[in-house]
């Protein structure tokens, strides 16, 4: 009786350790994409990044209210929501990670944009940074002004096909 219980508890464990996972990948990205947004939509031609998750609710330097972020979600790992935060050259927050020292149980088959997580052996590893587009589009040089890459990791995004599952004709897919 007790073996049996034994094992109820560790695959409870496993179980829960593996939803506390799914959340860290939806948080952490979530929180990069608004770092993403907040840097593109910076006005003038200087980018910057946030200088605190608290600046990804209310951007201060619009007239009117811009949010990237309706609230600073939780490290599912720590249950606080004190990230580790990822400094960018400009002082200002380029990504976040967790502050868990643990071992995950995912080491493999993670989204495309995360594939760097890949076998790590620490929750602190799997960093949550938003990429800096490295060039521009063909347009730029045409009309002198920068097309924004958009919001991703050095990785393409697959497109969401319309209703119905197929692509539209004549575009291409992301």
């Amino acid at each position: 009786m007790g073996t049996v219980l034994g094992a109820t508890g560790v695959i409870f464990h496993q179980q829960a350790q593996r939803e506390k996972e799914k959340q860290l990948l939806f948080a952490g990205d979530q929180i990069r994409r608004a770092i993403g947004l907040y840097y593109e939509s910076s006005p003038g031609a200087a980018k910057q990044f946030p200088h605190s998750l608290e600046d990804l609710l209310s951007d201060k330097r619009f007239a009117g209210t811009q949010r990237y972020l309706r609230r600073i979600y939780v490290d599912p790992m720590t249950g606080s929501r004190d990230w580790a935060l990822l400094n960018a050259p400009d002082g200002g927050i380029i990504g976040v990670h967790s502050s868990y020292s643990g071992a995950p149980l995912k080491t493999d088959s993670f989204p495309e944009e995360y594939e760097s997580f890949k076998n790590k052996q620490n929750y602190t590893d799997w960093k949550f940074q938003y990429t800096v587009p490295d060039s521009l589009t063909d347009t730029s040089a045409v009309t002198g002004k920068q097309t924004p890459q958009g919001i991703h990791s050095g990785a393409t995004t697959p497109a969401t096909p319309p209703v119905g599952g197929k692509p539209t004709p004549g575009l291409p897919a992301k």
